[in-house]
């Protein structure tokens, strides 16, 4: 029970942070804000396989969703890395 409450609050978090983010970007043009509203749109995606994985499946060994999941969160912290490179002056 506890860690379902977890993983839906951790899913809306990074939605959360996701909009504000890209708010901002949108009022300043700052083009890192972009790539973290990235970032954190694509661990959301991490978090809502992680609770389909656990919990609406978890009596099946779903290999390809390990390998979805791992590929987002890669995804999501190569966009924010990116962005802190690009941007880096």
């Amino acid at each position: 029970m506890i860690a379902e409450a977890i993983y839906i609050l951790c899913a809306v978090t990074s939605i959360v942070c996701a909009v504000l983010l890209l708010r901002a970007y949108l009022q300043t043009k700052a083009r890192l804000l972009l790539w973290s509203s990235l970032c954190f749109a694509a661990l959301m995606l991490n978090n809502l396989m992680l609770f389909i994985d656990k919990v609406i499946f978890p009596e099946t060994d779903m290999p390809n969703l390990l390998i979805a999941r791992s590929v987002t969160a890669l995804v999501g912290l190569l966009l924010l890395m990116f962005g802190l490179i690009w941007d880096a002056e």
